[in-house]
């Protein structure tokens, strides 16, 4: 199968949907209350179904609202809205009232597809007075999802469940031929750590182009059909095109519950390949070695030789043979046990949405959990380059993808350009101006190219960059990854821009601090500790700790788990203000 040959990724789909036995489960939702399954000949006549209808209430390049947890009826959603000529906005199930109002005020749709009745709860007042919007469809019954809302227009609104019962005639059946390799596909909104987010339109060409990157990565870690587990929001850009790697390897794909739920939706869909963000590997780093470090006697000298080899073997330094011989040994002893947590079928995670801290990486990959750092941006569509699985430097985020050409400007920062950098900022002309220079994506990294096997390496972050007072340049997110490997602290925010020094805002590891009154001296301890690495600049001189975690719910998070250091530093201001 050739990418290049596709036109769209709904043409890429039926491809793979004639190909596939029509019987065999595609998409299935592992919620307990709802467990929904769809085989590929179902998703396909589903599609059809609904698209139909959208079509019936849009016209070409409309935009189409998609708020919804992680479910099939996503994917059928999203497949459905490009094939009627519309293009699809997904939006964070975690926004408040005001974020929806402002996105839905940018992109003006003139559909929305709402999950259920908590969703539609926040909507349904932006709903009731824009007139551009001429149809509401609810994933869940109708009936259900507008109980006890106060609704202008009822007849507006329309459930999935309704449309799949309609007959599906042959003339429905019809692909959408005007789709183009530059027509956009969708309009992804960014995280927004900073102000208001703003719209990628990325284009159906940008995605498949990125697609064959991808199937390259894969190919090697799999010879029969693939599992994906599915838990990132599939409102980000990374978890979004993701889905089309999964039709394009033939997959079968689970979506996970809820988050809370995630290790026994591991251990029920046993999948292939796994993709997160460095948070999850974060707190997956902590727990295991919290674990590991209670270990004593022989079971301790056995996991040192685990994490001693494996780093060995990662860095493909020459074993003896005995070394080999206790390889074999622990693998059976060690890391078989540690896979089996991840259902025994895991071939390899995929990090990617920020940087992966070095130990954290070479950590995992010791202990039998191959973990590839791959980097990229919603600009992007969204990977620029990921590490392969036969050579994997953890220092590095890999080599480029096909299609992909990098280059490092005079100042040091990363720029892309291809097939795959977006079409530019949603109504924001000037913006994008800023951004794509001649082509070239100025990405905002700072970064450099291994001149041995051409591998990028992300070194630092313009925006992220904090000024002293004295004019110098310090990273804090560098500073931030070492702190909160530390299984004493759970999250920490490092400040000083125009300061005589750096101070941290940190949340304490409840689960590992138990005794609340020697908490401010054990993390004194960890910042001494810590400060020994640092340099003069860099060294943290004062601390708060703090009792409430940087969450989503509570908006100090991206729903990818970034710090909105604005939000932060506003709340905190006080706290902050009284370090100096």
């Amino acid at each position: 199968m050739n990418l290049d040959n596709f036109n769209s990724l709904v043409q890429l789909f039926f491809y793979q949907a004639d190909k596939q036995n029509k019987k065999s489960i595609f998409l299935q939702w592992l919620n307990p209350d709802n467990k929904k399954i769809y085989t590929w000949e179902e998703t396909q006549k589903n599609i059809f179904k609904l698209s139909k209808t959208i079509k019936e209430n849009i016209k070409e390049s409309d935009r189409c609202l998609l708020v919804s947890e992680n479910r099939p009826e996503w994917f059928i959603s999203d497949l459905a809205i490009m094939l009627s000529g519309g293009i699809t906005v997904p939006a964070y199930t975690t926004y408040t009232e005001e974020d929806y109002k402002y996105l839905i005020e940018d992109c003006e749709p003139a559909l929305v597809i709402v999950s259920n009745n908590e969703l539609l709860k926040k909507l349904s007042n932006i709903i009731n007075e824009k007139d551009f919007i001429k149809r509401v469809i609810t994933l869940d019954e109708v009936e259900k999802v507008t109980d006890n809302l106060n609704l202008v227009n009822r007849e507006k609104y329309l459930d999935f469940s309704t449309i799949l019962k309609n007959n599906l005639l042959e003339e429905d059946k019809i692909l959408n031929d005007k789709l183009k390799r530059t027509s956009p596909a969708c309009i992804i909104y960014t995280s927004g750590t900073g102000g208001n987010p703003k719209g990628v339109i990325l284009s159906h060409g940008g995605i498949l182009n990125n697609l064959v990157g991808a199937c390259e990565i894969m190919k090697p870690l799999f010879n029969s059909r693939p599992v994906f587990l599915t838990w990132l929001p599939l409102s980000h850009s990374y978890e979004h095109c993701v889905q089309f790697a999964q039709i394009a390897v033939g997959a079968k794909v689970f979506y996970a519950e809820k988050i809370e739920k995630l290790l026994e939706n591991i251990s029920e869909a046993k999948p292939t390949i796994m993709t997160a963000v460095p948070r999850f590997y974060q707190n997956l780093y902590n727990k295991i070695n919290i674990n590991l470090k209670k270990q004593t006697g022989f079971k301790a000298k056995l996991i040192n030789e685990t994490l001693r080899l494996g780093r060995k073997k990662l860095l493909n330094q020459k074993m003896t043979f005995f070394e080999k011989l206790l390889n074999s040994i622990v693998e059976l002893l060690v890391r078989k046990k540690i896979k089996k947590q991840f259902g025994g079928n895991l071939k390899a995670f995929v990090s990617g949405g920020g940087a992966l801290d070095r130990e954290i990486g070479e950590f995992l990959n010791s202990v039998g959990l191959p973990t590839l750092q791959g980097y990229g941006l919603t600009e992007t569509s969204p990977v620029v380059s990921c590490n392969p699985i036969n050579k994997i430097k953890v220092e590095t985020v890999g080599p480029p993808f096909k299609g992909n050409k990098v280059k490092i400007a005079e100042d040091g920062e990363i720029l892309v350009k291809g097939e795959n950098v977006m079409l530019g900022y949603w109504n924001k002309k000037e913006e994008t101006n800023k951004v794509i220079i001649d082509g070239w994506l100025h990405t905002g990294d700072i970064g450099e190219i291994d001149s041995e096997d051409g591998y990028l390496k992300i070194t630092d972050r313009k925006k992220d960059i904090i000024v002293s007072a004295g004019g110098d340049n310090i990273s804090p997110a560098k500073i931030e990854n070492m702190i909160t490997n530390e299984p004493e602290i759970d999250q920490c925010m490092v400040y000083g821009d125009k300061k005589n020094y750096l101070v941290a805002l940190i949340v304490p590891n409840k689960d590992f601090l138990k005794e609340k009154e020697k908490e401010k001296e054990k993390i004194n301890n960890v910042i001494e500790k810590i400060n020994k690495k640092l340099t003069l600049l860099e060294k943290i001189k004062k601390i708060q700790l703090i009792d409430e975690n940087f969450s989503i719910e509570n908006g100090l998070m991206t729903p990818t788990m970034k710090v909105k250091r604005k939000k932060v530093t506003e709340k905190y201001k006080n706290q902050l203000d009284n370090l100096y």
